[in-house]
C-alpha cells in the first residue's frame, strides 16, 4: 500500500510513466557515441558467447577461446538491465495497461488473445495463455523462442540491438542486410505463420 502511494505521486510517480520515445533515443545516440569514442562496439548478444567462456566452454571450441576480461563491462550492463527490469517491474511499473489502438486490440481479439483493460486483470500488451510457464506449450515455445534467438544472435555475429542501431550507425553493409532480414522475417511471421498459429 505504501509503495502504491509512493507511485503515485513525486519522483516515483514520475518515473512510472511511460516516457515519450525521444528520451530513449536520445540516450541511445549518446551511448552509441560513448561506445564509438571509446572504440567498443555496442551489442548483447556477445554476453552469451562470454557466459559460455566463463563457464569453460573456451576448453572444447576455439570459438570461445578469447579474453573474457574484455568483456567485462557488457556483462555488466547485461546484469543491470536485468536487475533494472526487476526492479521497474516490481516498483514503477505504470498504474495504466498498455495502451494500443483499438483496431490492434480486436485483431487481436480474432487470434483468441485477450487485451488487458485494467491492470487488476493482468500486465502486459495481451494475455499470455499461450507465452508462460504454466503449461507444457507455453515452457516448449520460452524454450524453443530462447534457442532460436540465442543461436540466431551469433550465427548472425549480433543481435538485433547490435546490427540495427550499433552496425547501422557504423554503416556496415552486413548490418544493412540484417535489418533488411529481421522486417522480412518479422513481417511474415505476423502475417503469414502467427494467423496459421493463433488464427
Amino acid at each position: 500500500m505504501e509503495i502504491t502511494l509512493l507511485q503515485s505521486s513525486g519522483f516515483l510517480g514520475f518515473l512510472s510513466q511511460p516516457w515519450h520515445w525521444a528520451v530513449s533515443g536520445a540516450a541511445i545516440a549518446l551511448i552509441l557515441f560513448l561506445m564509438n569514442w571509446m572504440g567498443r562496439s555496442f551489442g548483447v548478444s556477445m554476453a552469451f558467447k562470454s557466459m559460455c567462456t566463463i563457464a569453460g566452454a573456451g576448453k572444447r571450441f576455439e570459438f570461445f577461446n578469447f579474453n573474457v576480461k574484455d568483456e567485462y563491462w557488457r556483462l555488466a550492463f547485461v546484469g543491470g538491465a536485468v536487475v533494472g527490469g526487476f526492479i521497474t517491474s516490481q516498483f514503477l511499473a505504470s498504474p495504466d495497461p498498455v495502451a494500443i489502438s483499438g483496431s490492434t486490440i480486436a485483431h487481436l481479439k480474432d487470434w483468441n488473445m485477450e487485451y488487458y483493460l485494467t491492470t487488476d486483470e493482468g500486465n502486459g500488451l495481451f494475455n499470455t495463455f499461450w507465452f508462460n510457464f504454466k503449461n507444457v506449450w507455453g515452457i516448449f515455445l520460452a524454450l524453443l523462442g530462447g534457442f532460436l534467438v540465442g543461436f540466431g544472435a551469433r550465427y548472425g555475429d549480433g543481435c538485433t540491438s547490435g546490427h540495427a542501431i550499433s552496425g547501422l550507425a557504423n554503416l556496415q553493409l552486413p548490418s544493412l542486410l540484417a535489418v533488411i532480414g529481421f522486417f522480412i522475417g518479422g513481417l511474415l511471421m505476423t502475417w503469414g505463420i502467427f494467423p496459421l498459429i493463433f488464427g
